[in-house]
């Protein structure tokens, strides 16, 4: 079950709580996850996530479950109907991972794509 951002990007409740964890333990009370796609990566297309306290000019902002998603709006054209989830099974798989409806392939690692 996915907890929705805008109908176009959502989250898991297993991500959610991780993203609400990592900004308890880093001290941010204001902010959320910046979520973001750039060149590079096996696959032509790498992720990149990071805990932001403000807005971008041009960002789309989501207000969630207590903190804010921020997308520039080149990446949410990658990143349109995703779902962002955490997984924590074992040490070789524990992380955020995306399911991208956009994305052609994947690499092996799962750290970048190609549309």
């Amino acid at each position: 079950m996915s907890t929705t951002v805008e109908q176009n990007i959502a989250l898991t409740p297993e991500a959610a709580e991780k993203i609400r964890e990592i900004m308890r333990e880093q001290g941010i009370k204001e902010g959320g996850l910046r979520i973001g796609v750039q060149g590079g990566g096996c696959s032509g297309l790498s992720y990149n996530l990071a805990i932001d306290t403000e807005s971008r000019p041009g960002d789309k902002v989501f207000e969630m479950d207590g903190f804010k998603i921020f997308v520039d709006m080149k990446s949410y054209l990658y990143l349109h109907g995703s779902v962002l989830d955490y997984k924590n099974e074992g040490l070789m798989q524990r992380g955020f991972t995306f399911i991208n409806p956009n994305s052609s392939g994947n690499c092996g690692c799962g750290e970048s794509f190609a549309v």
